[in-house]
């Protein structure tokens, strides 16, 4: 009887098997010896899709970006702005913290991946169809990205150590429960996320109010 073929080596295997590593074990573990391995295969067959490893970093996070809910920056969608951007701030977080090692990655920017620009067009889009000036809509997506992002590569609550002994009163007298922190990561980050979010929200609003409701829109220094 003849034996199973392996299944044939594409991109989206590498490009799998990539991110399971770079969720398992960080960006360090991914190396093309280590992904042929994986795979089964002879390094050199690797090449055959990617020239190297930054090159499958690349798709692991633009992967990750495709992840990410665009269905709200639709002309179809009910959402006004404010709504819009809170509900995909909402599932791009998401989204980078189901695999918050490759965020350093996606920090860079899209550069040339397809779904990063996705996203990138799709924001820009959204915030000129609401009546932001394109240098000010620039500035939102600019924005919102550092926000989600930063918000992404680390935990405010695990910089605290879960030892009640560890924060004298004597010299911290306001951090009497620190030590509780880190078993309430999940509610602290997130909370303190939709917080951030919230007043971010808010304040682009009433810039709106006052640059495009009000018909006093500023030129940006640029001159855009």
């Amino acid at each position: 009887m003849a034996r199973p073929r392996k299944p044939l080596l594409s991109r989206d295997r590498i490009v799998e098997a990539a991110g399971a590593l770079v969720d398992a074990e960080g960006l360090d573990a991914v190396s093309t010896r280590r992904l042929a391995a994986e795979l089964g295969v002879s390094g050199p067959s690797l090449y055959n899709h990617f020239r190297n490893k930054d090159e499958i970093l690349d798709a692991v996070a633009d992967a990750v970006s495709a992840q990410v809910d665009l269905s709200m920056f639709e002309e179809s969608d009910a959402r006004d702005w404010p709504a819009a951007l809170h509900d995909w701030a909402v599932s791009y977080r998401a989204a980078l913290a189901a695999h918050p090692h490759i965020v350093p990655v996606l920090a860079q920017g899209p550069g040339r991946r397809p779904a990063g620009l996705r996203v990138a067009d799709a924001v820009f889009g959204a915030m000129v169809r609401a009546g932001w000036p394109p240098a000010q809509a620039t500035y939102i997506g600019a924005l919102m990205r550092y926000f989600v992002t930063g918000s992404a590569l680390g935990s405010f609550a695990r910089g605290f150590v879960d030892d009640e002994t560890a924060y004298d009163p004597a010299d911290y007298p306001h951090l009497g429960q620190a030590h509780l922190l880190a078993e309430r990561r999940q509610q602290v980050d997130e909370g303190a996320f939709e917080t951030g979010l919230r007043a971010l929200l808010d304040g682009l609003a009433q810039q709106y109010e006052r640059t495009v409701t009000g018909r006093t829109v500023r030129r940006s220094p640029n001159g855009g």
